[in-house]
């Protein structure tokens, strides 16, 4: 499922030896004459994702060279009209493979239309601009709610097989990404935003943006993000954000962030509950995590359109300021959290420990939250195993559970290494714990309260 080799893979040929295909193809002529140039389809436009299969895509027609489009890569110039040039000169050939050579490329937002891979090579920078009035304002997510506000760096709404691709870096401004105020309310960009799409392929580069989140999906499905290097230390930005999106991909990705290395979210309180767009089917392997502000996973809290069916295996989680997995949510969101799963996992250097588990007062409530029983969110089908942890100051920490709505299915099996305390569960049915094989925990290994299942034995009943 590699990305197409770049170098040797078209053909074109004409007798005239005046004839200059690259400017002919940034400058005009009929869609018709890049035909030929032919390019392999970018593996995630056929994607074959967790649990959907979708069809063939046609392949892309052409590949473009941004300085062709008069862009500098000087650092100083803004380049963002040539880069959209690119972009747009790409989907009217009917898509391709927009290139970015080596350089550092001063750009405002720049939209990928469907059909369009944005390749930057080795040594290929987009640095974002320090003005916000470079950023397109349109409708965004911010919080769980739809504002107004500025789209990312890089975007793309209402599109299709879409990708971004490797080796090169997409840098976000460090001074743009403050949160809104009421004197300046629109949000700030993203650094990588997509809105409505569907077919989106990430893989190979790396990001850096310390006060906003990296990666942002709202509303989309069909999503491959791998092998990326994202990097949001030394501010409060998260790495990849899926807000209301379906079957999605990601592996082999090393995340160093401020906040969440991934959050999984799906809007807040009578907007999201009325809009009802879960983040489903998301698949997340052989990645490596480390947090300093807060959880290296994040479930919610934003859960008012539903989360359901994560699955977490093979990953490294090297540092977390709470918990390396931590799922939340609050009374007022309304909806669900179920199916959720982590297998075969190294865990090391959290200050907080492995699992928390809170679905009654975590995040903001928000104006409009969702009233009466209907409001406090149901948790179902929790499977943990495989776990081997490392100096953990808690191992579980799941007590935040509503007695009226308890979790419904808790599975923790096959955990080994050193914690300093076990487990605090609280209004949980179905119960499964069994091999826990970790030593070094002062107090009783299990403390419950108003827990049912197996494996409870010589649990001290709080």
């Amino acid at each position: 499922m590699s990305p197409p080799t770049r170098k040797g893979s078209h053909c074109f040929s004409m007798k005239s030896p005046r004839f200059n295909r690259r400017r002919f193809l940034s400058t005009g002529g009929y869609a018709i004459a890049a035909a030929p140039l032919v390019a392999a389809v970018p593996a995630a436009w056929a994607v074959q994702t967790t649990e959907s299969h979708p069809k063939s895509q046609p392949s892309p027609k052409a590949t473009l060279n941004v300085r062709d489009f008069g862009a500098t890569g000087d650092g100083v110039s803004k380049d963002t009209a040539a880069l959209q040039q690119a972009l747009d000169r790409c989907a009217v050939l009917g898509g391709g493979v927009v290139e970015v050579p080596a350089g550092k490329y001063l750009t405002g937002s720049i939209a990928l239309r469907s059909g369009t891979e944005l390749h930057l090579e080795k040594d290929a920078i987009l640095q974002g601009s320090s003005d916000p009035a470079d950023y397109t304002v349109t409708q965004v997510r911010w919080e769980g709610r739809w504002i107004q506000g500025h789209v990312g760096l890089v975007y793309a709404i209402d599109a299709e097989r879409v990708g971004i691709t490797g080796p090169g870096q997409i840098a976000g401004d460090l001074t743009i990404g403050i949160r809104p105020t009421s004197q300046d309310p629109l949000r700030r960009p993203a650094l990588i935003e997509f809105i409505r799409c569907r077919g989106l392929f990430l893989e190979g580069f790396s990001t850096s943006y310390h006060h906003m989140w990296s990666i942002h999906p709202t509303d989309c499905e069909n999503i491959v993000i791998r092998g990326l290097t994202i990097r949001s230390t030394g501010g409060n930005g998260d790495g990849i954000d899926l807000d209301s999106c379906r079957h999605v991909r990601i592996e082999g990705c090393d995340i160093s962030t401020g906040d969440d290395c991934i959050s999984l979210k799906s809007g807040r309180g009578e907007e999201g509950y009325t809009l009802h767009r879960p983040t489903e089917d998301v698949l997340i392997t052989d990645c490596t995590f480390a947090d300093s502000i807060f959880a290296c996973i994040g479930i919610g809290s934003e859960t008012s359109g539903g989360i359901r069916g994560v699955r977490i295996e093979r990953c490294r989680f090297t540092h977390a300021r709470s918990f390396a997995i931590y799922i939340k949510s609050r009374v007022g969101r309304g909806a669900y959290v179920e199916d959720i799963s982590a297998t075969d996992l190294d865990v090391a250097g959290v200050e907080g420990g492995f699992l928390r588990v809170n679905l009654l007062s975590s995040g903001l409530l928000g104006e409009h939250p969702v009233p009466g029983p209907a409001g406090i969110p149901s948790g179902s089908n929790f499977r943990f195993s495989g776990v081997r942890v490392t100096d953990c100051p808690v191992l579980v920490e799941a007590t935040k559970i509503s007695v009226e709505k308890p979790l419904e299915g808790f599975t923790l099996e096959n955990v080994s290494g050193t914690c300093e305390k076990g487990l605090f569960l609280a209004n949980i049915r179905h119960a499964q714990l069994r091999n826990l094989h970790v030593t070094g925990y002062s107090g009783p290994l299990i403390t419950a309260h108003n827990v049912t299942g197996t494996g409870l034995g010589g649990a001290q009943q709080s």
